[in-house]
């Protein structure tokens, strides 16, 4: 969340890639295609960001109507206060019933969180690459055009729009006024979609898109860059100045919502997502705490892995996202304003690459450690259970670290004499097992 971009959900939701389930789409279908010159309405416009890609659903769960008919009904006094019209409120549900298979994608689990590793070798495979080259170039005076405007590094424009739909290659097929009710019907996440789908009945109110046009993710994220409902009433832009805000067909306009909302989140010019780096034999793992100037890094014997200098101006944190035994990177705090749009580290991670690779950037050059044997969910919940015991915060239980988590891992760490990486390991949980 967090604000997630009002992105509570896609913090589910990139969990969901991050775990076996809901594959990144990653497909390389042809380049995106340049917007027509000829002028069109915006529900045409809207209407044309439909796809045929199939979509990532499991079988189907059994749903009752039950009280959905009478949910909808209790909707409208808080819809019309927000001044949605009963025309609008009547036609976008008109037909409408609950979606099982919505239903049930908010019910799968997994035993085993997806490896960062393995993660980023979808999120930046090859055809992926290949696509996204091709779109920088097609819109690289838009991206310059944003960058200027915005502050907002290029890199992390076209790395959240690979991430997100592989650049425009699926944004997604189904009825987001549907999904959010499913899941508003079942309270899933509180109140969360509830507001949400107000928030898309004022979208239609104010003719942003037609109703049979709002299609977008099972959970309700919209357009080439999936924004929720409440991002698009908050920081979808008109950079084409065409009177519509078209974030599912038009490309430049979906490109300034993206840096628009990145900007917004505190996005510092001229400072990079963060390097790679070296550190020096015999490193302080448990006194590498907090962010410093990149210079005092240096100080310290810290260098980049590429060998040129470290960067000038900014400050950053050590973030072992595999441990001692993986790469080590140094990141900014424009590593967390892309955390805005989605709280996981992995996704994160794949914008930053994404984009710099994108542009020249090389490769990630330490190894990553796949073969060692990691941590179940199960094992996950567990450690972080025992270390809420030994008074140490790690959030929700839900097995999966966060920095909260990655924080309390690093001082049981120290209380036990591993490596302060922060990274969990069974050789840490089997000591606290035996004295916490």
């Amino acid at each position: 969340m967090l604000s997630l971009r009002m992105h509570v959900l896609k913090a589910f939701c990139i969990a969901m890639l991050v775990l076996p389930g809901i594959p990144a789409h990653a497909q390389a279908p042809a380049a995106p295609k340049a917007k027509a010159a000829a002028p069109k309405t915006q529900a045409a416009k809207a209407q044309a960001s439909k796809t045929t890609a199939p979509k990532a659903t499991p079988a189907a769960v059994p749903v009752s109507q039950g009280d959905f008919s009478g949910f909808i009904s209790r909707l409208w006094p808080d819809a019309q206060r927000q001044g949605v019209s009963r025309k609008t409120f009547d036609a976008a549900f008109a037909g409408v019933t609950p979606d099982p298979s919505v239903i049930a994608l908010t019910k799968k689990q997994s035993e085993f969180v997806k490896p960062i590793w393995s993660y980023l070798d979808s999120a930046i495979s090859a055809a992926r690459l290949e696509r996204g080259r091709a779109a920088a170039e097609q819109y690289a005076s838009v991206l310059a055009d944003l960058e200027r405007k915005y502050g907002v590094d290029r890199r992390a424009v076209l790395g959240v729009w690979g991430m997100e739909t592989n650049f425009g290659s699926y944004t997604g097929s189904m009825d987001v006024i549907r999904s959010l009710a499913s899941l508003a019907w079942r309270r899933y996440r509180d109140d969360f979609f509830r507001d949400e789908l107000l928030v898309a009945l004022r979208i239609l109110e104010e003719g942003h898109v037609d109703r049979k046009a709002m299609r977008g993710s099972w959970a309700g994220a919209m357009g080439q860059t999936q924004f929720m409902p409440s991002s698009f009433m908050k920081y979808a832009v008109d950079y084409d100045g065409d009177g519509a805000k078209d974030i599912w067909s038009t490309v430049p306009d979906a490109l300034a919502s993206t840096a628009n909302y990145l900007a917004s989140f505190g996005w510092e010019a001229g400072v990079p997502w963060g390097v790679e780096v070296t550190l020096p034999a015999g490193f302080d793992l448990a006194s590498a705490t907090g962010s410093r100037e990149f210079s005092t890094w240096g100080d310290a014997g810290v260098t980049r892995a590429s060998g040129s200098a470290l960067p000038r101006k900014g400050k950053a944190s050590l973030f072992l996202p595999a441990g001692i035994r993986g790469p080590a990177l140094l990141i900014s705090e424009n590593f967390r304003v892309i955390k805005k749009y989605n709280s996981s580290d992995a996704y994160a991670l794949g914008v930053a690459h994404l984009g710099d690779r994108l542009l020249g950037g090389g490769a990630i050059r330490a190894s990553w450690p796949r073969n060692d044997k990691r941590l179940s969910l199960e094992e996950t919940k567990d450690l972080q259970r025992r270390l809420v015991a030994m008074g140490l915060p790690v959030g929700k239980i839900d097995g999966r670290i966060g920095e909260m988590s990655r924080d309390s891992v690093k001082k049981a760490q120290i209380r036990h004499g591993l490596p302060a990486d922060g990274y969990p390991t069974h050789t840490l949980l089997a000591r606290i097992r035996q004295k916490p």
